[in-house]
Formats: C-alpha cells, structure tokens, sequence
C-alpha cells in the first residue's frame, strides 16, 4: 500500500508514550483515516497489550470493537530519533501507527517483522531524514538486491483462491502439513510476497484473501509430487474456517431465566453460559528478563535454544494429553497445534539469525516471536488474531526457559474469585480450576478463541471482548458475572444480587438435574439396555468417570503409565495404579488394554528401529511379543490387582491367531505363576483380518472390543492425521460399519459379546449405529458419557436396528450422516 506524504513525520519529539500514540494519532486524523475517536482506542489498547515489537519499532493501534471509527484503512508513521520509552527498557524510535479497517495493512507488518531481524535497517529507518525512504521500505519497496521478492521455482502453477476466509489459519495450517510430507522447497508467491510453503508464519503473512491468484512453486526430489498434492488440496478446498464459527454457534444457551439488571454493566460477548457471583481478581503476568548480549558464544546459545524447544514440545505434549483425557480431542487440537510455531522453519530461521549476530537466544526469540504475534494479532481476521494468542502463549513458554529472571509470575488463584484479564492463553485457562474460578472475563478475544472453547469445557461462566474498562477495577470489588447474557455487573443492586442468586440457583437446579440423569442406565424405549463405560488413563479419571455416569471402564490404556518418564515403571508401581483404580471404580468393571505403544506414541527409553511405516509395524501386541519381559510384569500388575475387582484383559493389534494364541499362553503362565483367579480375555478388533478371522478368534476370547478408530484407517487406508485425507476417514463410512456387522455376527455365533471404543462410540448418532448393528458396550471419552447415554435413551433398538440397516445401504458416509 502507498502511504500518504501527510502521514509520516521525521525528526519529531515526544515527551513520552502517550504524547508519541496522540501524535500518530494525529496523522491518521488528518490522513482521514479514522475519526479522533479512534485515538483513544489506540490508547486503550496500550493498557491490555504490549505493541513495542523490538529494535525500537512499536505499532500501537486500536481495540477492535472500536473498528467503526475507522474511515479506511492507513498506517502512519512517527520517527522519533531521540526515542521515547515506551515500557521500561523499552525505546521506540519508529512508531507506525495502524488502522486496520481490512487487512491491506498486512504488507507493512510484513515488511516491519522484516526490519526487525535487522538492527541496523532499523536504526537507519529511525534516523534518516526522508519521509519517502520509510515509505518505500515499509511499502515493500527494494532498497537492496538482497531484499528482491525471491524467484519462483522451475516447476509450478498459478491458482485462485476462492475460499471466503482465503488462506488463513485453519486452511494455512493444513498447506503446511502437506509440504511438510515432502522432500522439497516449496514456495507461496502473492504478487510481491513470497513465503515458505512450510512455514505457517509465512503463509500467515502474506495476507492472501478470497479471489487472491497465488503462484506456487517447488524445487527438489519431490517437487512434482508435492506440487501435485497441494493442487489437489487447493481445488478440493483445504480445511476452511466455518468449523470454529460452529464452535462459537454452539455455545450452549442457559435454560434459567434472563436477567434485567438496575446496576451498571459492561456488555461483552457470551462465551460460556451460567452465571456467577463474587469478587475479582486482575490476572496479570510477571515480566521474562533476558538481556540482549549473548553470555556464551554463537554454538553455544543454539544448543540452549535447541534445547529450550525440545522441552517445550514435552510441557506441550503433557497439556495436550492432559486436555485429551480431559475434555476430548477437539479442545486437546489446541496444544497440538501451538507445536506447530515451535518447527515453524520461519520462525527458527528468524531466530537463528539474530543469535548469529551475537545476541542471547532469549532475546533472539522474544524479538523473534513478538514480532510475529504482533503482526498476527493487528490483523483483521479474528481467527488469525487467534493465532497470535496462540503464539505469544508457545513464545512465553520458550522464553521462560531462555530467561535470565522470571519476576512475579502469577499464581492461579487457590480461593473463589472472578478473574479479570485481557485475555488469557490456552495454558493460563487449561490450568484454571473451576472451583477457585467462578467466572471468566476479558478485555479481548472472542466466542471461537480458544480460552473461549475450553471456558466451555471446564464449565466456567465467561464472558470475552468486554473493553479494557474491565482491567481498571480494583481487586476484591463485587460483581455478577452472567455468562448467558454476555455482561458484567459492576455496580449491582440489591435487586440485581437476588435475581442474579435466582438464576444462579435455577442455573445449578439444571446442573444438578443433568449430572443426576448421567447415572441413570442407557435404557432404549423399548427395555433394551447399552452400558455405557469410559475410556481413562489415570487414577484421578477413574475416579471422573464414575462421577460423569460411567458404568465401568471399557479402555484403560496402560501406555500412560509408560510416557513422560525416563524408565519403565515398575511392576509394584503398575500394581498400585491398577489398584487405585480398582478402589475408585467401587466394583465396576475394568478392561485393562496392555501396552500400546508403537504408531503415534513413541517412549524414548524403549528403543525401537526407524520404521518407514510405524502403523505398519512394532506396535501393540507385536511390541509386547517382542519384550516379553515388558509384557510379563505388565501381567503380573494387572493379574495381582485382579483381586480386587472385575478386571478383564484386552489384547491391542491381534492380526493373527499366532499372536492372539501365544498372547494367551504367556498370560495363563504369568496367572499361574501369581495365583490369580481365572480372568475374561477380550482382544480388539482394529486390523481387517481380524474382521475377516473373527469366527476364529471368537471361539478363543470372551469378547471382542472394536477400536473404531484403527480399523477405519486400516479399512480405508488413510493416515487418520493426514492433513489432506483425514477428513476420509470416517468411521461412520459404509465399509467401516460393514465390518463392524460382521464382526457383531460372529460374536453372536459364538455367544460372546462386542464392546466398540473410539470416535463414533462417543457420536451420539454413531452409538445409536452402533447399538442397533448390535454392539452391546460403547466405551467413550469421560465428557461424552451424559449425551451419548441421553441419546441412547431417547430411541428404541427397532428404531437403531432401522437406522443401521439403512446405513449398511449407503455407499458414502456423507449419505449416512445424512440419514439423520
């Protein structure tokens, strides 16, 4: 974009931060790109974000729901060759004041995240004398041959994008993922911008919108082929944006009366409904020092950044099994993509290159990651400001590692308050604990960020975009917080308290109401029953499962006890969890699956062989055959433990009968050998073979669990985190279902019966499938136990058994989602 000559001023003064925003400010106003209004947002913003993105360039702009006093979109530009601080330590020479009414402001903050990397552009932009210079530089213009737009490679092909979101965040993300499959540079060129396919910062950047034409080029051993998948993603449409704008329409709505208050409220967005009542609390977050000279030398300062990043990928991998287990895979995607910026080869290359010139690797990542964010977050796209989010909160957990000091990181509260913030990270609201956290409210963010999924997930109140006006009450003050309606009572009357205790109270009724119903068995209208039981991985979800409604156990998987840890665990260790579990489940029945490890699930201290293809290799029962003496103490746990429950045991990955037979055989040993009663075996039907051999295998076990996730990769053949083919694989896919059919008639034949776990068992319409195809036990994740028994509950097994067969009929799983 041009700018305009009235709007940048050099060799200009300011007597502080303020006086610097009022005067950029200024030029936007008489550039006509905003009202003056508009200056005090850009002021308002400064108290809830920090905009100094390093090397003395700082980008104030406004909040976003000031957006209307926007005219057009403008940048403006006040250099400052004395400086001003901005926040302490922090001196701003060049501050580009942003109004972004749409996103063609996205080329300046590309061009700013370059000069940031470069300390003397930097210090040249803030004191030359012409206006033009900074002009061209930020608009993108060449000052150096070494700054050219790169040349597309040989090989490629032109293509418009049509999605109504372009190419942002969601359908970024899975571009990258494509690249990254093969070996091969690939390039993504808009006009005069280009980006590293493999890069989601710099896809992110270049600000591609619907009906943009991109060129994109590759170069290397795979280039024809990973030109080809991404011309088939691209024309197949890659994942688009519309699922977090369902996420946010599915907000449940509370049931209990609206409220119409007296006092004074502040209107934000509804992100999670209920309504709470109580003091507040300002969460603010401590300050990660770092000094910018590097305290060893350059190889030296990679190591630390190298290691910093491997530990972070291991806190990452700890929250996303956590989240998991706790809420569901949806709300755990959230830890896992944040892994996404910590191999963003952008991003390290930006980093690096600072900690080459002699910088710490703490600075060079804060320089590294804030600009980015802060680019990122100044962009229209709500969900790309999400992204941003996402990025300061993976970059703090880097820098924290990488830091000199950490001052007064924040305590998560221990006592019941309503926390204030202006937003708040995954992390920061992962680790919330719903009974100190009565309610959430934020400055910033939005119904689809993620704070605001898992505010859902936790069942927290929360009300998100409320203004900065928020930031500035003092703690302890009393407030109704009503998640439904969306507001925050800051001054509420004595009749707001009774009205607001009502539907507090006719809020909790319903609650309760629901968590009752959770216990009462999944019983069809027409007397037939289906248990319903959980998948856990701990002690501490034993107990959460019985306490959701569950009936039992159908999947412990034993392979949490073998992750994030530096040895095996022992046999007394692998006891006591067995046995507390046992204890908390009170006499409900457990299916302990042994060790799966092997595919997706790596332990560093079990050495295994490189394998081209992991899912087709050691993995489960062929791992366990393989270190019989893993297998062994693992049995001997889980036979001791026997004693004191109905524990089954589940064989995973049986493809043969060999290995169902000698499973067995060394099982019968090892019972012997501990003196344990007889127990049920069961194996799990997740390979085609077994479907196909289930007659056989019916006669050798006493039931048969059928990992609907598993067998419906190996069924159709797709890698089920293929960010291309994922969405193929649906286990509500025809031939996914005629398996299970076939697997449910031989277990009848034999008298035996079948559980099923995975993700349609957890599918209210799945286990209503599954249930009339005769699946006798639905095994699901603790949060889904209340709706999937709920929907059982609402049918008969005639109206299932209808539903079934006409899903046996379909070709295509869209037509069996269809049917309802």
């Amino acid at each position: 974009m041009l700018f305009k000559e009235s709007a940048i001023e050099v060799g200009a003064q300011a007597e502080n931060k303020a006086d610097a925003i009022r005067k950029v400010g200024a030029l936007l106003v008489k550039s006509g790109n905003i009202e003056p209004g508009y200056v005090d947002s850009m002021m308002a913003r400064e108290e809830v974000a920090n905009t100094f993105l390093g090397n003395g360039i700082s980008i104030p702009h406004g909040i976003p729901k000031d957006r209307d006093l926007i005219k057009q979109t403008g940048v403006a530009v006040l250099q400052l060759p004395q400086g001003v601080e901005w926040n302490e330590g922090e001196i701003a020479h060049l501050v580009v004041g942003i109004a972004a009414k749409s996103d063609e402001h996205l080329t300046v903050l590309s061009n700013l995240t370059d000069v940031l990397g470069d300390a003397d552009e930097a210090a040249r932009l803030a004191t030359t004398d012409d206006a033009g210079e900074i002009a061209q530089r930020l608009s993108g213009g060449q000052l150096s041959p070494s700054e050219e737009t790169p040349e597309d490679y040989d090989e490629g092909f032109d293509f418009t994008v049509t999605s109504p979101h372009g190419l942002h965040a969601r359908p970024a993300t899975a571009l990258v993922d494509i690249a990254k499959v093969f070996d091969a540079n690939v390039r993504v060129r808009n006009g005069n911008k280009a980006g590293d396919a493999k890069s989601l910062i710099g896809l992110l950047k270049l600000g591609i919108d619907n009906g943009t034409t991109i060129r994109v080029s590759a170069e290397g051993t795979d280039a024809i082929k990973a030109l080809a998948a991404i011309q088939t993603a691209l024309e197949e449409g890659l994942e688009d944006e519309d699922e977090a704008q369902a996420e946010a329409a599915n907000v449940p709505i509370s049931r209990a009366n609206k409220v119409q208050y007296e006092g004074q409220t502040i209107t934000g967005i509804s992100a999670s409904p209920g309504i709470a009542i109580g003091s507040v609390t300002t969460f603010r977050r401590g300050r990660i020092v770092v000094e910018e000279k590097a305290h060893q030398d350059v190889s030296a300062e990679q190591e630390r950044l190298n290691s910093a990043l491997a530990s972070s990928k291991d806190e990452l991998s700890t929250l996303y099994r956590d989240m998991l287990n706790k809420s569901g895979a949806a709300k755990a995607a959230i830890f896992k993509a944040q892994t996404e910026f910590l191999d963003d080869p952008e991003m390290l290359r930006d980093a690096r290159a600072l900690i080459a010139k002699g910088h710490s690797a703490g600075w060079s990542w804060q320089q590294t990651y804030e600009g980015h964010a802060a680019a990122l977050s100044a962009m229209q796209d709500e969900i790309l400001s999400a992204r941003a989010l996402d990025l300061r909160d993976v970059g703090r957990r880097l820098l924290k590692l990488l830091a000199d000091k950490v001052e007064d990181d924040p305590e998560l509260p221990d006592s019941p308050i309503i926390l204030l913030a202006d937003d708040l990270t995954p992390s920061d609201t992962a680790g919330l604990d719903p009974k100190f956290v009565l309610g959430l409210c934020t400055a910033s963010g939005g119904p689809t960020s993620h704070t605001a999924i898992i505010a859902r997930s936790l069942d927290i109140p929360a009300v998100v975009s409320a203004g900065s006006n928020i930031l500035s009450m003092s703690d302890g003050a009393t407030v109704i917080l009503d998640g439904s309606a969306g507001v925050l009572v800051i001054q509420p009357t004595r009749n707001d308290n009774a009205q607001a205790e009502e539907a507090f109270k006719a809020h909790q009724r319903q609650v309760i109401a629901d968590r009752l119903a959770c216990y009462q068995p999944a019983i069809m209208t027409d007397g037939e029953r289906i248990e319903v039981v959980a998948n856990i991985g701990s002690v501490d979800e034993a107990k959460s499962a019985v306490e959701a409604g569950g009936e039992g156990v159908g999947l412990l998987r034993t392979e949490f006890q073998f992750l994030q840890r530096d040895t095996e665990p022992s046999e007394a260790e692998q006891y006591e969890a067995c046995s507390a579990m046992m204890k908390a489940l009170n006499g409900l029945p457990m299916i302990v699956r042994t060790l799966d490890i092997g595919g997706d699930k790596d332990v560093p201290y079990l050495p295994m062989p490189q394998e081209m293809n992991p899912f087709l290799g050691v993995r489960g029962i062929r791992l366990c055959l393989q270190r019989e003496d893993l297998f062994r103490t693992q049995l001997r746990a889980i036979l001791r433990a026997s004693s004191q429950g109905p524990i089954r045991i589940m064989y995973p990955m049986i493809a043969t009968m060999e290995e169902l037979l000698a499973a067995k055989a060394i099982t019968e040993e090892v019972r012997l050998e501990v003196g344990a009663g007889p127990i049920e075996i069961g194996m799990m039907i997740e390979i085609p073979s077994a479907v196909m051999m289930a007659e056989d295998f019916a006669k050798e076990v006493d039931f048969f669990s059928i990992g609907t996730n598993d067998l419906t990769q190996y069924a159709l053949a797709v890698d089920r985190m293929h960010p291309q083919l994922a969405k193929m694989a649906d286990g509500l896919h025809p031939s996914v279902l005629r398996l299970i059919r076939k697997t449910v008639e031989a277990a009848d034949a034999a008298g035996i019966w079948v559980g099923a776990c995975g993700g349609i068992a957890g599918d209210p319409m799945g286990a209503v499938i599954l249930s009339g195809l005769g699946v006798k036990e639905l095994s699901v994740s603790i949060p889904a136990i209340a709706a999937v028994k709920a929907k059982v509950r609402t049918v008969s097994m005639d109206g299932a058994r209808d539903l079934a067969a006409r899903a046996l009929a379909c070709t295509k799983a869209s037509d069996v989602r269809a049917l309802v």
